[in-house]
Parts: structure tokens; sequence; C-alpha cells
């Protein structure tokens, strides 16, 4: 595993596997997105260290933020990502097991680059949260799917795979608005009007 250097990361990759200093490691696939996230998070005054094969930052000794690269996507892990307000619904969890960790995708450099404010305010956020001491508590249990969004999941696997790829935000929002509802008959049309949305990746009222 590769702990020397940020700049030996970015140049010979992670050494979490046989691809290790070699092209087909997928650091490489991401350098230039990467490298604009490390520029953003040394901006906000963290300290950079190399923790697990990968850049690591740091408030007196805590870690806050992590820069990863995956086959797909590289990003920013949030220690504490699950105490962060996501008012924008772009943070994913890494699986379903994970009570705290929290991913914010990216597939270019200049998605880092679009979404730079977004990811700015998260890291400010999340130093905040460090020096509050602030602890992550656990998670609620989540709200259930209407019946009449599952049914229309059941008969519509299109749907179904569009709405498992939302995130868990973008999942809530739309849950939040058919529950809302009081009349079976309205969450209906509140189904169909989530439909489109949701097919499109989007959570509800998210243009």
């Amino acid at each position: 595993m590769n702990n020397t250097s940020v700049d030996s990361y970015l140049r010979d990759g992670c050494g979490r596997c046989e691809h290790y200093k070699t092209p087909a490691c997928k650091v490489h696939r991401w350098t230039k997105a990467l490298e604009a996230l490390r520029e953003l998070v040394l901006a906000s005054g963290l300290v950079e260290e190399m923790k697990w094969g990968c850049p690591c930052y740091t408030l007196g000794g805590k870690n806050v933020v992590m820069v990863t690269a995956f086959k797909e996507y590289c990003a920013l892990q949030f220690f504490k990502g699950a105490a962060l307000v996501d008012d924008a619904g772009v943070l994913e969890s890494p699986g379903p097991n994970s009570r705290f960790a929290r991913f914010l995708k990216f597939q270019s450099v200049e998605d880092v680059i679009a979404r730079r404010p977004v990811a700015r305010r998260l890291v400010d956020q999340a130093i905040a949260l460090e020096r509050a001491g602030t602890k992550v508590a656990p998670k609620a249990a989540p709200e259930p799917v209407p019946v009449e969004l599952e049914r229309r999941l059941a008969a519509d696997p299109a749907l179904r795979r569009a709405f498992e790829a939302l995130t868990p935000g973008r999942q809530r929002s739309h849950i939040l608005h058919i529950s809302g509802a009081k009349q079976s008959e309205t969450r209906e049309r509140r189904v169909d009007r989530c439909a489109p949305d949701i097919l499109s990746g989007r959570g509800f009222n998210e243009r």
C-alpha cells in the first residue's frame, strides 16, 4: 500500500492491487479530477496525510475527508458524512452497512469544477463539525416507501432501477412528497408526477 506521499499516489497509484505503478491503476483514470479535489481540500487549511493508500485530510489529528479513486468514479469521502446537511442530495452511502461515511462522487475534472461550490460547502461543514466535536447520531429508521410507489416500482422494472440508482436524499424527497398526501388517489397522482423525475435521476422539485 502506498502511504509515501500524495505526489507519489498521483504518480504511482494507491498500491492496493497488482496494478500499482502501471497505467492500469484506477488512480490514473482520474488524475486531473483528483488533482482538482486535492487543491480544493488543501485550500480549506486541513493537514494532508496518506492513510490506507489514499490522500487523507485531518484537523487536530482527526480524519475529516479523504480523496479516493474507484474504477467508475473518484470521490470525496466524508468520515462524518451522515451528520452533514445535504440539501442538494449529492452525498451517497458507500454501502447499506455504512453508518457514518458518505461519498461525493465525480466523473471528470469538469464535474469537479462545476460542483466546486457544493464540495466546498460540504468540506467547510465537515471542518466545523470536527471543530465542534460533533458525534454522528445513529441513523434513524428510513421512511417507509408508500404502497402506491412500491406498487408502481414492482410493475415497472425501469422505474425501479432508476429509483434505486438515486441518492438516498433524492429517494427520500420523493417518498416524503408522495407520503404527504392523505388519500390513496392523491398519492397515486403524485407517483405519476414523480415518475419522470425519477427516470431522469432527479429528486422531487429538483431542476
